[in-house]
């Protein structure tokens, strides 16, 4: 598989981003990550180097250069995230950046060992951090963004991607996909996302946050589409066969007091939060159905039917009769 194959002279040209330094081997940094995702020693400080796997078009998560420009963005606003200090913009390109210390846990997915006073307290900061990125100024920041994603151009991508995975997988995804196509709210002003925002794309040291990791899906759009996102993981319930109870983790409720901080409500929410979930039931159902052609041979998939389920039963229940 070249998915899994490094540009055959990536090594060389990291050693020359860094010239008159001591460079280190490329050592792979395990973990869920897009692309090929490196741990390298220059001198005495330790850096992460992202690259496109060889053979592979430099187009969605492996558009480094991409993922590079929302970082250099952000650097120096109220989000934290790793610097930048190198960018090779030759293809396939790749680029550095710092290496920072902290676990990216999702507490009602991963196996840990959290005490849950504290993963209680991390989940609450990264709603407030979710909310300064939102907070920021989109025009201000030098992103060279695609036009934004309204609420139905996001309905019509995840609505392709269910209809893609057989019908038996997804019970009840047809009447969910024609209830929100009829309920669509109108959108608010545009903001950057993240995309994949949630503890596990969050670097925590002790109670706080060291920076906001994953950045492969970011654009403008939608702030609610992150905050459906982010809301859907704080109930181990919402994933039954995959997800473990962890007592005292904030409510949905308890999470978007700390994100709205006195403001106003956002408008039309609960038809995201059932947006979410069709996205995940969506997601889960590609996957499953990659396993079972053979695509992808990974039997933990088999695990998925019943939040599957759960995921469209639940969002159908979000949105009434």
């Amino acid at each position: 598989m070249t998915a899994d194959v490094a540009p055959p002279d990536l090594a060389d040209r990291v050693v020359s981003a860094f010239p008159g330094r001591r460079v280190g081997p490329l050592e792979t940094l395990a973990g869920g990550h897009s692309g090929l995702t490196y741990v390298v020693t220059v001198g005495e400080r330790r850096y992460v180097v992202k690259a496109v796997p060889h053979a592979e078009r430099p187009v969605g998560r492996n558009d480094m250069l991409r993922q590079a420009r929302v970082l250099q963005a952000l650097a120096g606003t109220a989000v934290p995230v790793p610097e930048i200090v190198a960018v090779d913009e030759r293809q396939p390109a790749w680029f550095a950046m710092e290496f920072v210390s902290g676990e990216a846990v999702e507490p009602v997915l991963d196996e840990h060992d959290l005490d849950p006073a504290l993963a209680r307290a991390r989940m609450v900061e990264a709603a407030r951090v979710l909310r300064r990125l939102h907070d920021l100024d989109v025009a201000s920041l030098p992103l060279d963004a695609p036009p934004p994603r309204d609420a139905t151009a996001e309905l019509e991508q995840w609505s392709r991607t269910m209809h893609a995975v057989p019908a038996e997988l997804r019970p009840g995804g047809e009447d969910l996909l024609h209830r929100l196509a009829q309920a669509v709210p109108g959108d608010l002003p545009p903001v950057l996302v993240h995309g994949d925002f949630r503890l596990g794309n969050v670097l925590c040291r002790a109670h706080d946050t060291a920076a906001v990791v994953d950045w492969e899906i970011w654009s403008v759009g939608d702030p609610r589409t992150d905050l459906g996102w982010f809301l859907l993981f704080a109930d181990h319930r919402n994933f039954p066969a995959l997800g473990r109870e962890v007592p005292g983790l904030p409510a949905e409720a308890e999470l978007l007091d700390a994100y709205l901080a006195g403001a106003v409500p956002l408008p039309g929410l609960d038809w995201f939060r059932a947006l979410t979930r069709m996205k995940m039931a969506a997601i889960m159902g590609h996957n499953l159905r990659r396993h079972r052609e053979g695509r992808i041979h990974d039997p933990d998939q088999e695990r998925l039917p019943p939040t599957i389920a759960a995921m469209i039963r639940t969002a159908n229940d979000i949105l009434g009769t």
